[in-house]
């Protein structure tokens, strides 16, 4: 797929774009450096995150039953 070629922005117009969110920004990384390997590790700490987080409700009760 060919892309036409972009004219040269200046400085504010570059200033005035509406920035990424950080997941974009993330799978921009991982697609462009080919590190795909770091998505399951992140994944997985975002899951202990989680029942971290929910460990300290009142679901506690029925994260601990699970294990």
């Amino acid at each position: 797929m060919t892309s036409k070629p972009e004219k040269p922005q200046t400085f504010e117009e570059l200033a005035d774009r509406r920035q990424p969110s950080l997941a974009v920004e993330f799978y921009h990384f991982l697609r462009e450096n080919k590190k795909w390997w770091l998505l399951p590790i992140l994944l997985m700490i975002g899951l202990f995150a989680i029942l971290f987080v929910l460990a300290s409700t009142g679901a506690a009760p029925f994260i601990y039953t699970m294990f």
